[in-house]
C-alpha cells in the first residue's frame, strides 16, 4: 500500500518519520530543482490544498495537491516554502481517499520537473511527480493533546468547537520581512491602481502600504472575480493582508497573495466607523484588529502622506488630473473605443462644460433634467481599457473616477460637431486609457462616507420635473442626423469614400437597413452602411477551429493548456516503438547560450529513411512545448507522441498532433480515431498536413476568422456575422493569422481603416455590402441572421453605382 496513515498527539508520539525508512534522507522543498538527486530522498510538507481526483482514459487517475514546508515561520527566509506535487495511478486514488487537508506527509520515490504554473500560482518552480511502485507516502494526522482535567473534558462539544475555532494571527511590521515568507501584515494605502486584465486570466491589483516602520512596501494581487480584490477607496485606507509571500524584486521586499490569500479594506479616517470592506462571508475580526486599526488612523493622521487629489466640480481648472467622487445620471457608447458618462456632484463647474451628442437609441438612464441640475451636469468621456468597466455602471451608482482629465476646447472630442472655436473655453472630462497614476472607475457603496456627503449636496435640489424637459445627450437633433447618417438616396454614381468593395454579381436594387429587416429573409442584400462597433475587440479571440464534418467550432487553446498536455506527456514511463519505426536522438538547446540542453528520443519512418527523407517527418517523444517550437524550424514535420502499451500514441487533441515550422495543426476529438500509423508517401514530393492527418486517423480542424459586426445607417442599426467568406474580406488565410505576425497586423489594420479608433460613426467610411440572410432555431424559435458575403475591405472605391 502506497500511502500509509498515523494517527498521533502533537507530542513526540507517532509521526510521519517513525514510519520512514532510516535510508533515507529528508530534502527542504526550498532547496529542490531539476537537478536534484531523487533516490533515497524524501520531502516532508502540510497539505495546504488538496485538489479533486481526475479521471483519464484507460482507467487512469491524477490528482494535484500542494504541501508547505511543515517548520517555516512566517519570518523565515527560505525561498520557496510550497511546491506542487502530482500523484498518478493507484497512488493518487488512495490519496483522494486517506489524506485530508492539513495533514502532514512525507513522500519518497518522487520524480522532479518544472511546473507549468509557477507564473500563475507563484509557488516553487517545479513539480513532485510520485507514481508506480517506488513511490510512497507517509502521512499523520496530528491531533493537538487536552491540557484540561478529566473533568473539564465533560464539557459541551460546543463549548470545545468554539474554542478552537478562535484563530490567532501574528502580524509583521513591514520593517522587518524576510524574501520568502508567508505572513500576515497591517499597512496604509500610499498608492493603488484599481483591477486591470493581466496577461493571463487573472485581474491584477497594485498598490503600495506603509506601517510605523516607515517601509513602504509594493504589494500585487491577483484574483479572477473582482469581489476578491482590495476594495480600496482612496490613499490614507487600511489594508490587512492574510497569507500574502514575501519576495525580493529589483532589490525591494514585495508582497504577493499566495494560497488561502485574504484581504479587508477600512476607512482610514480619525474617529470613523471601522467597518470591514470584504466580499467574504466569513472572516475573522475581534477586538485587537479593531485596534490595531484605529491606531494606525492615529499614527497615519501625522504623517506626511500623498495627498488624495479628490476635487469637486467647482474647483475643477483645465489641463488638471483630479479624482472625481460623483453620481452616474446617464451613459451612452460613443464608438467602439468609449464611453460617455453623464454625472454630476451637486456643484457647478465654474467653466462652461462642453456639450456630447450621442448616437440615437443608445442612451441608458435618465434623458432629461430639470432647469436647475442642467447646467451641473458634466460629461466624462472613457476610453480604451476602461469602456468594458463603464458598460457595466448602472445609472444612479456613486462612483470615484480616478487621475481624470479636465480639457478645453472640441477638438478631441468623439461625436462633437459644434462650433469648435466658439466652444474653445468649454470644458469636457477625459479618462484615458491605461492604468498609470491609478487611473480608473470604482463603485462606491451606498454607506461609504463620501457618498453619505455626496448625498447631502444633491438631495438640496428639486427633482427632475417634466414641464422643461433638456435633453440630456441632446438625440433629437435632426440637422445632426442628416450631416452624418443619411448615405447616398440616388442610384448614380456619387463620390464616396468606401472601405470595402462588394464582387458578387447579383442583380438586386440597394436597401436600406430598415427596408432589410421587413423584407423576405430568405435572399441576398446589398447595403451601404457604416461599422457602429464590432467583436471581438481582441482580434486575436477570433480564431477559431472547425471541423466540417460535426460542424463544429472552438477556440483555439491557449498556451497554458497546451504546454500542460505537453508537460505531463513528457513525463509517461514505458516503451515506445513500432516495426517500421527506427529511434534517434536529437539535442536541444539551452534556454540560454552556455546552459545544457536536454536530449530527445525521436522516431523515423524506415520508408522515409530509404529515400533519403530524414527530416521530412518525425515522431518526438518526451518534449515540451518549448522544446518542440524549437525544433520545428529543422523538420518539415514532427508529430508529437507518448508511449502507451508499449507502442507510440499521440497527445491528447487539446494539444496540436503536428507541427509545420511556425504552424501548428489540430484534430477534432469527435470525429478522428486516432492511431499511429507509417504515412504512405510513395510518389508523393511533399508530405503536407493532409497526408500526416489520413496516416493518424485525424479529422483535420481547419482554422477560421469569426467576427460580428454592427452596422448603422440612417434608417436602423443591423448586427451581421463574418465568417464564411472572412478570409477574402481581409484578403489573408486564416491559417497564416494563427501563425503570422504580419498576417494578425493585417487584420488589425483592416478593422482600424473601418473603425479607427477614437472616431466617430461620421468619421468612418461606407461600406458597401453583400449580405447573405438564413435561419437559425435558438431556444426552439426560428430567427434570421445575416452574413458578410463576396465583400473585400481595403480597396476604396471612389463611387456607388447601382449594383445591377
Amino acid at each position: 500500500m502506497p500511502v500509509h496513515v498515523v494517527s498521533g498527539g502533537a507530542g513526540p508520539g507517532p509521526g510521519p518519520g517513525s514510519q520512514v525508512p532510516t535510508h533515507l534522507t529528508r530534502i527542504p522543498i526550498s532547496l529542490i530543482s531539476t537537478a536534484t538527486d531523487c533516490s533515497d530522498k524524501t520531502v516532508k510538507g502540510k497539505v495546504v490544498h488538496k485538489g479533486p481526483l481526475v479521471s483519464l482514459k484507460n482507467d487512469e487517475f491524477i490528482l494535484k495537491t500542494v504541501i508547505q514546508e511543515e517548520e517555516s515561520q512566517p519570518n523565515s527566509s527560505s525561498a520557496h516554502l510550497s511546491i506542487n506535487v502530482v500523484l498518478f495511478g493507484a497512488l493518487a486514488q488512495e490519496f483522494s481517499q486517506a489524506v485530508n487537508q492539513g495533514d502532514v506527509l512525507e513522500a519518497s520515490g518522487f520524480t522532479v520537473g518544472k511546473s507549468p504554473t509557477v507564473h500563475k500560482d507563484k509557488l516553487h518552480p517545479c513539480n513532485l511527480h510520485l507514481s508506480g511502485d517506488d513511490a510512497c507516502i507517509y502521512v499523520s494526522r496530528l491531533l493537538p493533546p487536552d491540557p484540561r482535567p478529566p473533568a473539564a473534558n465533560k464539557r459541551s462539544c460546543s463549548e470545545v468547537s468554539r474554542t478552537a475555532k478562535v484563530p490567532k494571527y501574528t502580524y509583521i511590521p513591514l520593517g522587518d520581512l524576510k524574501p520568502g515568507a508567508v505572513v500576515n501584515v497591517y499597512g496604509v494605502v500610499v498608492f493603488f491602481k484599481q483591477p486591470f486584465k493581466s496577461r493571463g486570466t487573472d485581474l491584477c491589483t497594485t498598490l503600495k502600504i506603509t506601517d510605523r516602520s516607515n517601509q513602504k512596501v509594493g504589494c500585487s494581487v491577483f484574483c479572477e472575480k473582482l469581489d476578491d480584490h482590495p476594495k480600496i477607496f482612496q490613499i490614507g485606507d487600511i489594508i490587512r493582508l492574510h497569507r500574502v509571500k514575501t519576495q525580493l524584486f529589483n532589490d525591494s521586499i514585495t508582497l504577493i497573495n499566495t494560497f488561502g490569500f485574504s484581504v479587508v479594506t477600512f476607512d482610514g479616517t480619525v474617529g470613523g466607523a471601522v467597518e470591514p470592506r470584504t466580499s467574504s462571508r466569513s472572516f475573522h475580526f475581534d477586538q485587537e484588529d479593531r485596534r490595531a486599526v484605529e491606531e494606525l488612523r492615529s499614527w497615519a493622521a501625522n504623517q506626511l502622506l500623498p495627498p488624495a487629489p479628490t476635487v469637486p466640480l467647482s474647483a475643477v481648472q483645465p489641463k488638471v488630473y483630479f479624482d472625481l467622487t460623483c453620481q452616474l445620471l446617464a451613459k451612452a457608447p460613443v464608438d467602439s473605443t468609449c464611453t460617455l458618462l453623464k454625472v454630476w456632484d451637486g456643484t457647478k463647474c465654474p467653466h462652461p462644460l462642453l456639450k456630447v451628442t450621442a448616437e440615437p437609441g443608445v442612451t441608458e438612464g435618465s434623458s432629461s433634467v430639470s432647469k436647475e441640475r442642467q447646467n451641473l451636469v458634466a460629461n466624462v468621456l472613457v476610453y480604451d481599457n476602461h469602456v468594458e468597466f463603464a458598460r457595466q455602471l448602472k445609472p444612479g451608482a456613486y462612483l470615484r473616477i480616478y487621475n481624470l482629465r479636465a480639457l478645453s476646447g472640441a477638438s478631441k472630442v468623439p461625436g462633437h460637431t459644434g462650433n469648435q472655436s466658439e466652444e474653445a473655453d468649454h470644458v469636457s472630462f477625459h479618462l484615458h486609457g491605461g492604468t498609470a497614476y491609478g487611473r480608473g472607475i470604482r463603485v462606491l457603496p451606498e454607506n461609504s462616507p463620501d457618498v453619505l456627503e455626496l448625498k447631502k449636496v444633491t438631495e438640496t435640489f428639486p427633482e427632475d420635473d417634466d414641464m422643461d424637459d433638456i435633453d440630456l445627450l441632446e438625440l433629437n437633433d435632426s440637422g445632426l442626423l442628416e450631416v452624418w447618417s443619411t448615405p447616398p438616396e440616388s442610384c448614380d454614381p456619387v463620390p464616396v469614400d468606401c472601405g470595402t468593395e462588394r464582387s458578387c454579381s447579383h442583380s438586386v436594387p440597394p436597401v436600406t437597413l430598415a427596408q432589410l429587416k421587413r423584407s423576405d429573409p430568405r435572399r441576398v442584400f446589398h447595403v451601404s452602411a457604416r461599422l457602429r462597433s464590432y467583436q471581438p475587440l481582441r482580434l486575436h479571440q477570433a480564431l477559431k477551429l472547425y471541423c466540417p464534418s460535426c460542424k463544429s467550432m472552438q477556440d483555439v487553446p491557449d498556451e497554458d493548456l497546451v504546454a500542460r498536455v505537453f508537460s505531463e506527456a513528457s513525463r509517461e514511463p514505458g516503451p515506445c516503438s513500432h516495426p517500421w519505426a527506427l529511434s534517434g536522438q536529437v539535442e536541444v538547446p539551452g534556454d540560454s547560450p552556455g546552459s545544457p540542453g536536454r536530449t530527445l528520443t525521436l522516431y523515423l519512418s524506415t520508408q522515409l529513411m530509404s529515400e533519403g527523407k530524414t527530416k521530412d517527418l518525425v515522431f518526438l517523444r518526451g518534449s515540451t512545448l518549448e522544446e518542440t517550437c524549437r525544433l520545428a524550424a529543422g523538420y518539415q514535420n514532427i508529430v508529437p507522441v507518448r508511449p502507451s502499451g508499449g507502442s507510440m500514441a499521440l497527445l491528447d487533441l487539446s494539444a496540436p498532433f503536428l507541427f509545420r515550422g511556425r504552424k501548428r495543426y489540430y484534430g477534432c476529438k469527435q470525429c478522428s480515431d486516432v492511431g499511429v500509423r507509417e504515412p504512405c508517401a510513395e510518389g508523393v514530393e511533399v508530405i503536407d498536413e493532409k497526408i500526416v492527418a489520413e496516416a493518424l486517423g485525424v479529422r483535420l480542424l481547419r482554422f477560421g476568422l469569426l467576427m460580428k459586426l454592427e452596422l448603422q445607417d440612417a434608417t436602423d442599426t443591423l448586427e451581421v456575422f463574418l465568417w464564411r467568406d472572412a478570409e477574402s474580406f481581409f484578403s489573408v488565410s486564416a491559417e497564416d493569422v494563427a501563425a503570422n505576425q504580419e498576417a494578425q497586423d493585417s487584420v488589425r489594420h483592416t478593422m482600424d481603416s473601418l473603425c479607427p479608433p477614437g472616431s466617430s460613426l461620421a468619421e468612418r467610411p461606407w461600406l458597401d455590402l453583400c449580405l447573405s440572410a438564413y435561419g437559425v432555431q435558438e431556444d426552439g424559435q426560428n430567427q434570421t441572421c445575416y452574413q458578410i458575403c463576396h465583400t473585400s475591405a481595403g480597396r476604396p472605391s471612389s463611387a456607388l453605382s447601382d449594383p445591377a
